[in-house]
């Protein structure tokens, strides 16, 4: 496994004196891209830089939305998001032109709050992650280009498998519903991500 503060001084030679830098963090579900984000995050801090994280979760369609399209029981699968919404919000970002209010998922309710977060103007380093950052399907083709510096995090199947099972089972679910977000939902579109993304810049097979 590569060390956050490696991957870190990665980051600024690359960035140079670039008023702002957006990378992306993709992978499977379980991988654990928030967890490197965070800790990307705070290595960036920690050499004086400004830096904010852009989670995709924020861009959760709605249940009602979901259920309508007959979509609720496949809530992950990259159709179930607002892919338009989340490429708007990374190309304002790219700009740099100014705040840029974000979206943020409350997972306790499951579901996103618009305008939740407000990312500054001066923020040098834009750390998006999620699913399908590098995805080769409409529309998160459109996201090839925006990122300066991507990051795919792929950890092999079966520990995919024990990280979601565990992550089910701290809602305590009972069986039959973890077996079906399991191999109904979450490792399909996990094999999906690992099957169908672009290269990235830098690739891990855990974190």
């Amino acid at each position: 496994m590569i060390a956050p503060a490696t991957i870190v001084d990665a980051l600024l030679r690359r960035a140079g004196d670039a008023r702002r830098f957006l990378v992306g963090l993709a992978g499977p579900p379980a991988a654990g891209k928030s967890t490197l984000a965070e800790a990307l995050r705070d290595g960036l801090v920690a050499r004086g830089e400004t830096a904010e994280i852009l989670p995709m979760d924020g861009f959760h369609m709605d249940d009602g939305i979901l259920a309508a399209r007959g979509l609720l029981p496949r809530k992950g699968a990259p159709e179930s998001f607002d892919g338009r919404g989340f490429i708007d919000i990374v190309t304002a970002l790219k700009r740099a032109e100014g705040e840029v209010l974000v979206p943020v998922f409350d997972r306790s309710r499951e579901l996103a709050i618009n305008a939740a977060r407000a990312i500054p103007g001066e923020t040098r380093f834009i750390l998006a992650e999620g699913n399908y950052l590098l995805f080769k399907d409409a529309p998160w083709d459109r996201l090839d280009g925006l990122f300066d510096f991507t990051i795919f995090v792929g950890p092999p199947y079966k520990i995919l498998e024990e990280r979601l099972r565990q992550r089910w089972m701290r809602y305590a679910l009972p069986e039959d519903q973890i077996h079906w977000k399991l191999y109904g939902n979450d490792l399909p579109n996990g094999r999906r991500i690992l099957e169908n993304s672009r290269p990235a810049d830098l690739s891990i097979d855990m974190f």
